[in-house]
């Protein structure tokens, strides 16, 4: 058969040296490479022991907050839960009885709040969407564990601690 073009490329192919054959050359600049990696800055941060830093607008684990006199914001309206896109939020509401006026601001109040730590993603829209600013994403990482249910968040690890008097 004949080539259609008459075009055709010649490769001429040097011989090899010695040092090439041995592969030398490319072991050399293989280890040197290695050998520069030893002294160039350390790219992990070695977490439990060095926190890293963290920008200003960090995104957290979530927070319920306290008014000034130490009751919870928190009024069960309900859109946090609504502007959830990963649906991570469940809440009760439940009417406040009038010897719990000390605890709660309103008289409807979120019996229970949890927040599936699996399934939310962080994205802050439950902290704008809160009308009286009762929860907001300033905490730290969230820890890790092994088992499922222990990343379902209720409100005694939500609610921040009352705060005291001097």
């Amino acid at each position: 058969m004949e080539p259609l073009t008459n075009k055709k490329k010649v490769l001429e192919q040097k011989p090899l040296t010695l040092a090439e054959r041995m592969y030398l050359p490319a072991i050399t600049k293989g280890l040197s490479i290695t050998i520069s990696h030893f002294f160039k800055k350390e790219a992990t941060i070695r977490y439990p022991e060095v926190e890293r830093e963290f920008s200003t607008n960090w995104r957290g684990m979530h927070s319920l907050k306290r008014d000034e006199d130490g009751r919870e914001r928190c009024t069960a309206c309900g859109l946090c839960a609504l502007s959830c896109p990963a649906e991570a939020i469940t809440m009760i509401a439940a009417e406040r009885k009038p010897e719990e006026k000390h605890l709660y601001r309103e008289e409807k109040y979120a019996a229970v709040y949890e927040i599936n730590m699996l399934r939310c993603i962080f994205c802050g829209l439950c902290e704008e969407a809160c009308p009286k600013e009762a929860i907001y994403l300033d905490g730290p990482i969230v820890p890790s564990d092994y088992l499922r249910k222990d990343f379902i968040y209720g409100k005694d690890k939500l609610v921040e601690a009352p705060l005291t008097v001097k």
